[in-house]
Order: C-alpha cells, then structure tokens, then sequence
C-alpha cells in the first residue's frame, strides 16, 4: 500500500466558512495578530485573547467537513495516509481521517501555562479562571507567531518514505512548516491544489492542479484510484 502524506492548510477549511486573517474580510481583519497571537500578546491582554479564540473555537463547532476532507479520509481505503495541517480546527479528522497531525495546535483543545500538558476545552469558551490540575490558568492549545512548533520532529518522521506528497489549500510561505518539502524522498511524486498562483520553482516532480481543494482533490483521487489499479 502506497503511503501519502497530506500537507494541507487554511485553504480547505475555508470552504467549510472558515475564514482566515489573509483573507480581505476575513476573520482576523479587526484584529492585529499582535494582539492576539503572540505569547505578547497573551502577557498584555489575556481576556482578549481568549476572547478571540472562543470566537474562533465556536466557528469550528459548528462548521462541517466538505468533499475535500471527506475525500482525503475515503482515500485510506486504498492508501496509507497521513495528514499533516497547519489548520487548528478538527474537520479532517471529522470527517474519517484517522492519522492526523496539527502543526500549530487544535482550538478544542487548552494547555496549562506552566507545563504545556493538555486539556479538552468544555464546550466553546475558554476563560480567565479556567485552571489546570494544577491551578494554573490554561490557554488555548495553538501555536502562536513567535513561538516554536514542537511537532516539525514528529512531521518530518511522517514524511520519511512516502511515496505521494499532496499539498492543499496553503501558501507555502509559512515557515518551519513550508519545510515539509524538505522532509520527503527525492523521488517522491508531488501534486499542488490551490486556484492561487504559487511559487514552486525549485520543487520537483510536481503536478499542478489548480482548482480548490473540493474541486482538486476528487479529480487528484479518480487519478491516484486509476493508477493503482493498473
């Protein structure tokens, strides 16, 4: 069985009404990320901060997986698959993908401020007084600007061996998470879906297919499906 890393970012989960702070209008708009990403942030205006994020959180509850996701989790049938996002929301994993790993967090999830151990968030509030077993306050689980991203390690492991690398919905500008290039084969074959141009000069063995994420992924799966019936 063939194994595929999925690479996907914001662009799938805005065609579930997620919205991003790239996006003209979108959710971060009337927000600077320095006011509410930041451990800076955090330090200087707690309340805000978890404010936003339960804006953020309750958007997800009630957002749903689309064909793209849906499409990805059918595909274990057929194919290893590892998915690695740098979305903080849940929809890959709602929608049947069972080996999913978040880059820079989940929103559904806290941490304790003194020890990184993580808690589920009850309901969609996070707030000022919500404490850790051991009586410190808890944040959100989600990697902010500034901040190291402790999985890249355990994101590079996924990469190593895979035969297919499927890139979704992001920008490739996001560093160290744009690395996962770095981390597959040299043979590996690659495919980019996004309506977006991107800059992928120096990536080879690479296809592109430019659509968004609920268009491409089934024209890349009828392909994927085909081949490894031959």
């Amino acid at each position: 069985m063939k194994k595929i890393v999925v690479f996907s970012g914001a662009g799938i989960s805005a065609e579930s009404g997620l919205n991003t702070f790239r996006d003209s209008g979108g959710l971060w708009e009337n927000h600077d990320i320095r006011d509410v990403a930041t451990p800076e942030a955090w330090n200087r205006n707690p309340g805000l901060v978890l404010d936003f994020y339960n804006m953020r959180r309750k958007q997800v509850i009630e957002a749903i997986p689309n064909k793209a996701h849906q499409i990805i989790a059918e595909l274990e049938q057929s194919f290893d698959i590892h998915v690695i996002t740098q979305n903080i929301d849940d929809l890959h994993e709602r929608a049947g993908s069972t080996k999913v790993l978040h880059l820079h967090g989940e929103i559904l999830k806290a941490k304790s401020i003194i020890d990184n151990q993580q808690y589920s968030v009850q309901g969609s509030e996070l707030n000022l007084g919500d404490l850790c077993n051991h009586k410190a306050q808890l944040r959100p689980d989600v990697v902010w600007f500034g901040e190291a991203v402790p999985k890249m390690m355990d994101a590079m492991e996924w990469c190593k061996n895979t035969d297919i690398l499927i890139i979704i919905g992001t920008s490739l500008t996001v560093y160290p998470a744009a690395n996962i290039l770095d981390f597959v084969p040299e043979q590996c074959e690659k495919y980019l879906i996004d309506p977006n141009d991107i800059s992928t000069l120096d990536i080879k063995n690479l296809t592109i297919i430019k659509e968004k994420a609920s268009i491409g992924i089934p024209i890349l799966a009828n392909k994927l499906l085909n081949t490894s019936l031959i």
